[in-house]
């Protein structure tokens, strides 16, 4: 036995240098990161997920693992995350609707984002739009105002869940054209958008990113975007303020979040790996396409961001009446 163990020592020892680092990799190498993501495979914030899960992993020396968990909003994905080990090795993205808009319309959450979970960076900002189907005469969304005023049977509006933010988006045009819409909200961007093109619902609000590629094919016809500026992708659609409709207007972002107790040099570690993917020219250039701009930052200017938007949709909340329990 001693012999063996010398023999294989010494072949070992012999390796060039180039086949010898492998094995110093993998004695380095992690436990998988796993990156919680509270919508299904395909919505906005899991391509978003994918596309930096690829660009973070070596940085980190470790494998990032994307795992759906759809459902309740995003809420299962933040109460998994609640539950974790405090390691920093499972991490959560997801958009305002989770940590801002959910304490506003639950009075019973699973979680506290201000207590239970730790701003790693925020990742990117998405805009908003208004599509009806592509066979719907209403150019624009005076014209789809004029025509719900004309079919009142027919004023509503579908969304991803109640409580989310294109939820509130409705309510706002609601207010500002003088109409009564109905909410139809759905489990998810896709349900919404199934219901579109079936004509099930007149239209649907959702992020541009889940609306550009049913656009673009020429199912869907995307009416108004609600940022301040046109969206870069798609230039000829007017916003909601140049159509008139001032106080219709918002966005949104994507944010990275762990455990509370997790180990500040772990949070730093990964926020360090998330800035340097977000600064890459192909990652930029694939949230743009994806109707995101890529933004990055620290723990703290999160932070920030969620206290702020905290105060701009709490007041659009509570004027909705909208509780979720």
């Amino acid at each position: 036995m001693k012999r063996r163990s010398i023999i294989k020592a010494g072949a070992l020892a012999g390796l060039p240098a180039s086949l010898a680092l492998p094995f110093s990799a993998m004695a380095q190498e992690k436990a998988p990161m796993r990156l919680l993501v509270g919508f299904p495979p395909g919505a906005s914030s899991d391509s978003l997920a994918r596309v930096l899960a690829e660009r973070i992993g070596p940085e980190l020396r470790q494998s990032v693992l994307v795992d759906n968990k759809p459902g309740a909003a995003g809420r299962i994905a933040a109460e998994l995350l609640k539950n974790a080990p405090p390691d920093g090795n499972t991490i959560m993205l997801c958009p305002i609707v989770v940590t801002v808009l959910a304490p506003m319309v639950f009075s019973k959450l699973p979680y506290n984002p201000g207590t239970d979970f730790a701003p790693i960076a925020q990742l990117a900002t998405i805009d908003f739009g208004l599509a009806v189907n592509a066979s719907h005469p209403a150019r624009n969304v005076n014209e789809l105002i004029t025509w719900m005023r004309a079919n009142p049977q027919q004023g509503n509006f579908g969304t991803p869940g109640a409580g989310s933010l294109p939820h509130f988006f409705g309510v706002m045009l609601a207010k500002a054209a003088g109409v009564d819409l109905v909410h139809v909200p759905f489990q998810g961007g896709a349900q919404s958008m199934t219901a579109l093109l079936g004509n099930q619902v007149t239209c649907i609000f959702d992020t541009m990113t889940d609306l550009i590629e049913q656009h673009k094919a020429g199912k869907a016809r995307i009416l108004a975007t609600a940022s301040t500026r046109r969206n870069a992708v798609v230039p000829e659609v007017l916003t909601f303020v140049e159509q008139g409709l001032r106080d219709v207007q918002g966005g949104s972002w994507f944010g990275l979040y762990t455990h509370a107790k997790a180990p500040d040099a772990s949070i730093r570690a990964t926020n360090a790996a998330i800035n340097k993917a977000l600064q890459m020219a192909d990652v930029r250039d694939r949230l743009a396409k994806m109707g995101m701009d890529a933004t990055g930052g620290s723990p703290e200017d999160l932070a920030a961001y969620m206290k702020r938007d905290t105060e701009r949709w709490g007041p659009v909340v509570k004027a909705s009446g909208f509780r979720a329990d």
